[in-house]
């Protein structure tokens, strides 16, 4: 079996907290990232959107464009709308061999916003939710046929946050929606990792290995604290460093076949964990797991001529 290690860029700048950010060039971050082993690395805020303007920068750091967020607001906004904001992303990640849009729901979602404590997280009735799926459904069989499919990304604060949230959404839903599978927002969740892999891995085409720290989530206090507080508290770090059983969730995976992208995304104050040394535990710890689940990793970054 064949897996690839890519990042996110979150752990060198957060988007929704920027007092979390390293003053660090793209360049600085893929090298770093590279440095430590790993072969790809999502889309964030320093990217440019232009491919000519990317490929020469991936090429030059060894480096695949592994992914990449996009903020979508299906829920409560037309098809259409989104079909016109993402196809600007489609045509680039198409453009750059990139092999999907993670779809982050952000529609009534509080995950942004630092004055709404966890426990005011939007929720659907049955119908709302059956409905949303089968939109969802419709824009990921689209997204599709435009060349790039999605990864849908349950996440803590969103419409789809919980086990029970996203077995409902796994059910109403179709094929033509593919799954992230996140093991720190699910466990963050209180859901359980491993009967989720089993439950859906016919639908997961990408993986974040976010861990957690048990004793931080464990101690929040969900009625006052938000989201962002959490993650400003180290509510997440890498695998190796966190509470997960990594070497577990990996061979769950491997046992179901499950072959792509493994992609670290774990956004913590820089300061207190530097990007570089983080990515070097995760990597170390990945390939652990991973040798140990019969995976083998790819070591080259961008495509050669």
């Amino acid at each position: 079996m064949e897996a690839k290690l890519g990042m996110s860029p979150i752990a060198w700048w957060n988007d929704d907290l920027p007092d979390l950010s390293d003053d660090v060039s793209l360049e600085e971050c893929l090298r770093q990232s590279r440095s430590a082993g790993f072969t790809g690395m999502e889309k964030g805020r320093r990217f440019p959107d232009d491919p000519a303007v990317m490929l020469p920068i991936l090429r030059a750091a060894d480096v695949t464009l592994c992914g990449g967020w996009f903020s979508g607001t299906v829920v409560d906004e037309e098809i259409a709308a989104n079909k016109d904001r993402i196809l600007p992303m489609i045509e680039l990640f198409k453009a750059v061999n990139a092999p999907c849009i993670v779809y982050g729901e952000v529609g009534r979602s509080i995950q942004g916003d630092r004055s709404k404590p966890l426990a005011t997280k939007p929720r659907l009735d049955d119908d709302e939710m059956r409905a949303y799926a089968r939109r969802m459904t419709e824009f990921g069989e689209w997204c599709a046929e435009q060349g790039v499919p999605l990864a849908y990304h349950h996440h803590m604060a969103a419409v789809v946050e919980t086990e029970p949230e996203l077995d409902a959404f796994m059910r109403h839903s179709g094929e033509g929606i593919p799954l992230l599978l996140d093991a720190g927002h699910l466990a963050f969740a209180g859901g359980d990792v491993l009967r989720a892999i089993d439950n859906h891995h016919r639908r997961i085409n990408h993986v974040h290995v976010k861990d957690i720290r048990r004793d931080v989530v464990d101690s929040l206090d969900r009625s006052q604290q938000s989201f962002l507080d959490a993650v400003a508290l180290g509510a997440f770090t890498v695998p190796g460093d966190g509470s997960l059983d990594f070497g577990a969730i990996v061979q769950r995976l491997a046992d179901h076949g499950y072959e792509g992208w493994f992609v670290v995304e774990a956004e913590q104050d820089p300061k207190k964990a530097p990007p570089q040394r983080m990515a070097e535990i995760g990597h170390r710890e990945l390939m652990r797991v991973m040798t140990a689940a019969g995976y083998t990793v790819e070591t080259t970054g961008f495509p050669k001529d």
